[in-house]
């Protein structure tokens, strides 16, 4: 690797947003074949800088250079042209479209005046064989898993001919298994001479696959170092500038009372009427959290849905500190005690045009004093923001800015800002961490540790065993919508859960582990 050319470089770049300075004099070397990882916290600057060399922002100063040649990359078009394609966090595909159509457009080939999809399907065919990424151009869009449509968006940086490729937190919707065959991906493109830019959160990724590191600390560029020549947890703390907690939470021991929530022959149906949760029984306690693990898309969302008043139970009985409240609209939910931070928060959890203090807001912008006579109280709405943005430490310019401005960690800080406030009774915690640094993530543990010690009934659902056995005191393990097994934390392990989640009783599982 130290014998590769230098392919790319970013020389004191600065990107100012009013007096806000995201990128602060930042430089950056990426050499030939090589996948060099932007590590930083939530707000950092990552994504900043490289949508300033992606073509979506301009820099308010500094040089980018392809191959020694200074260039201005003033539009999407124009990185392309100069062969860099981006990965986004969030994917822009078309569910109507063929994997075909997706990736062309924009840049449709045509044979006189009709469209020519079959030379296309043809070369993505070929490329798709080249990276071994196994995608079928004919399929649609929508019917394709999370972790293909990434393998598509892949592909579309790489049908318009990009040797320099930047993927924004790729693995934080993927699960475990599609995670790795990624990693595969990323080494067989650096293999075959591309340059990978990595912005990832998750130091496990970054010593799997990484060769060389650049750390970004609230919009400075700190250091630039190989992999290999340190941990993971002298990474975490570079990054966040302080010793933190990489492995454990640190927490007494738990002291559950009184059941809270109580679940019992629950039944939820989907749109085509099929059981998605069936007969779900499980209770809830003050000063305790229970985890639910399991492969996603074995019921948990609906589960959450259902608890929320988002769908609706076929069958079976919810009650709260002994109130039916089954089916019960989601304010009613809301209100009779139970705090929601869900899974999706671009889709559930924000309203991205509207300010951060509205979104503080949204859950009690109708009662006093945010509001008299249904007139809105500005002054305090935006006031009471100041006060939670302080206290849950959402980095931001301030309160008045629209949501979709804040990193995604602080975006999750917001929400749980506004739901932890309400002082709930039953606190459900969906993927809370998800696409988080490792800072942001022991803080929002003590968050949910505090909760349970505070009296309160907490029900953490991640696909990621380690948080489950990390955070929780109970672990019930789902799997095509019915409870396998419940176990306490500190008496299981991931082998036990992983056959738990995999359908097995608890019964089986641990005689299949006696007999290894």
């Amino acid at each position: 690797m130290a014998d590769q050319p230098i392919v790319l470089e970013m020389r004191d770049i600065v990107k100012q947003f009013g007096e806000f300075r995201a990128n602060d004099q930042i430089n950056l070397q990426v050499k030939r074949g090589q996948i060099h990882a932007l590590l930083g916290e939530n707000g950092a600057g990552k994504s900043t800088l490289m949508n300033q060399l992606s073509g979506l922002l301009q820099p308010t100063a500094g040089d980018i250079l392809i191959n020694g040649q200074k260039v201005i990359v003033d539009s999407p078009s124009k990185a392309a042209e100069l062969g860099i394609g981006m990965v986004h966090q969030h994917f822009m595909l078309i569910d109507a479209f063929t994997v075909t159509e997706n990736i062309i457009l924009g840049s449709e080939p045509v044979n006189g005046l009709k469209l020519n999809t079959k030379a296309a399907a043809a070369e993505i065919k070929k490329l798709s064989e080249q990276y071994g990424l196994d995608v079928d151009p004919n399929a649609l869009a929508g019917d394709i898993s999370v972790g293909m449509q990434q393998r598509v968006e892949i592909l579309k940086t790489l049908y318009r001919g990009a040797d320099i490729l930047i993927f924004d937190e790729p693995t934080a919707v993927l699960t475990p298994q599609e995670i790795d065959e990624l990693m595969t991906i990323l080494k067989g493109l650096a293999a075959e001479g591309k340059s990978v830019i990595l912005i990832t959160h998750k130091l496990d990724e970054i010593k799997a696959v990484a060769d060389q590191v650049t750390v970004i600390r609230r919009g400075k560029s700190i250091d630039s170092f190989p992999v290999a020549g340190v941990s993971s947890q002298e990474l975490a703390d570079i990054m966040v500038g302080r010793s933190v907690s990489l492995f454990s939470t640190e927490k007494e021991p738990a002291h559950p009372t009184d059941t809270i929530l109580s679940v019992s022959d629950l039944t939820v149906k989907d749109a085509r009427g099929v059981e998605v949760v069936k007969n779900l029984s499980l209770d809830f306690r003050a000063g305790e959290v229970v985890g639910i693990a399991g492969i996603d898309g074995n019921g948990q969302s609906e589960f959450i849905s259902a608890l929320t008043g988002l769908m609706p139970s076929a069958s079976g009985k919810v009650t709260l500190k002994g109130k039916n409240i089954t089916n019960k609209k989601p304010r009613q939910i809301t209100e009779s005690g139970v705090g929601h931070i869900p899974e999706d928060r671009h889709r559930f959890g924000l309203e991205l045009d509207m300010t951060l203090a509205e979104n503080i807001a949204l859950q009690t912008y109708y009662k006093a004093p945010m509001s008299k006579a249904g007139v809105l109280d500005y002054g305090k709405i935006n006031a009471h923001a100041r006060e939670l943005i302080e206290k849950f430490d959402v980095r931001t310019v301030n309160e008045l800015v629209p949501a979709s401005a804040l990193s995604g960690g602080n975006q999750q800080k917001a929400i749980i800002a506004r739901e932890l406030d309400r002082d709930a009774d039953f606190v459900i915690a969906a993927q809370p961490t998800r696409g988080l640094d490792v800072g942001a993530i022991e803080y929002i543990h003590q968050q949910l540790i505090n909760q349970r010690d505070a009296g309160k009934a907490v029900m953490l659902v991640s696909f990621e065993l380690d948080e489950i056995l990390n955070v929780a005191d109970r672990i019930a393990v789902i799997s095509h919508g019915e409870i396998t097994g419940v176990v306490d934390a500190n008496e299981t392990s991931k082998n036990e859960l992983g056959l738990l989640m995999a359908g097995m009783s608890l019964a089986e599982a641990r005689a299949q582990l006696a007999g290894e």
